[in-house]
């Protein structure tokens, strides 16, 4: 394991403490078995979300697939996302509307991808760490609502604080990049 992800494993046992002890202190014992089973499984789908993406990340840039688009700048590309005012457009009114849907075809056939490049790519979404994560966290959800210990608020706000936690841990490693 790298350092952030190290970092990250820290900061969400950190908060799981403090989550227990919340929980025990200050409510009862459907609290304690919401905020676990919601914390629990969104750190989950959180560690196994970005595992993945690393992976999908890495292979990327070993085969060296670049998916961004540089010609245009990015105030141009939110200001004009479809390309109407650009000065390199001609106006042309003589065009001829079949030559122009050929022309599309051609272009949106050259730019199709394989199925193995499909496949390649999605199996960040599709890896087994990710879907096991989500089915904890449809199980649990279950398992709450089915012996009605299930308490909205507490259980979703367990869901928020991993999210969180990791978004911290990130952005405290980035300004510390930054000034180091």
């Amino acid at each position: 394991m790298n350092k952030t992800t190290l970092q990250i494993l820290k900061a969400l046992a950190i908060a799981d403490v403090v989550v227990i002890l919340l929980s025990i202190i200050f409510f009862d014992i459907k609290m304690l078995w919401n905020t676990q089973i919601g914390f629990i499984s969104a750190s989950l789908v959180m560690l196994a979300s970005m595992k993945s993406y690393k992976r999908m990340v890495d292979t990327r840039v070993e085969n060296n697939i670049i998916t961004i688009d540089d010609t245009r700048d990015t105030i141009d590309k939110l200001e004009d996302p479809y390309d109407l005012y650009s000065e390199e457009r001609v106006e042309n009114d003589s065009v001829d509307i079949r030559d122009a849907v050929k022309d599309e075809k051609s272009r949106m056939k050259k730019n199709r991808r394989t199925l193995s490049e499909t496949l390649r790519d999605t199996k960040a979404a599709l890896s087994l760490n990710r879907i096991g994560a989500y089915v904890v966290l449809v199980l649990g959800f279950f398992y709450l609502n089915r012996h009605g210990y299930l308490m909205a608020p507490a259980y979703i706000l367990a869901l928020t604080v991993p999210m969180l936690v990791v978004v911290f841990v990130l952005l405290s490693n980035k300004e510390k990049s930054k000034n180091g």
